[in-house]
């Protein structure tokens, strides 16, 4: 699968490029027709030429740092998924080991979900007390019972 990044990635290189290369281009042609002795064009073009290597090395480095950066922040992600993967899988291995053993035996199985269903309603029935600031047992009014 193809993200935005491997879309723009040789599109913006390959931009650069021809930018860097039309300019040489450029720059070279506007020398050689420019009205100057031998030594002054010589030492024009040799001056050119140095800043464009700079600027040619100066891109390298910041297209290495973006490339340091995404495999940096894609190495992350994909420690990130593994370690989801390996963790839904001991949660599914845990799910049929228990149901391997309740199926074993169909009374554990009835025993195992009386006690999951107690726990249910426990949880259910603390919380909504919990949250309404009531006991969770029923309040007998002596005075209704006589």
């Amino acid at each position: 699968m193809r993200n935005e990044y491997d879309r723009e990635g040789p599109d913006v290189s390959a931009k650069l490029t021809y930018l860097l290369i039309g300019g040489g281009i450029g720059a070279v042609l506007a020398l050689l027709f420019a009205p100057k002795s031998g030594v002054e064009l010589r030492g024009d073009i040799a001056d050119a030429t140095r800043k464009g290597i700079e600027k040619g090395k100066e891109t390298a480095g910041h297209l290495q740092e973006a490339a340091g950066e995404y495999y940096e922040v894609s190495r992350e992600k994909a420690s990130e998924l593994v370690h989801s993967a390996q963790e839904k899988a001991g949660e599914l291995g845990e799910k049929a080991r228990s149901a391997a053993a309740r199926s074993a035996n169909p009374f554990t199985a009835a025993v195992e979900a009386g006690k999951d269903a107690y726990s249910a309603e426990k949880r259910r029935t603390e919380s909504k007390s919990i949250t309404e600031g009531r006991p969770a047992y029923p309040v007998v009014d002596e005075d209704s019972t006589k």
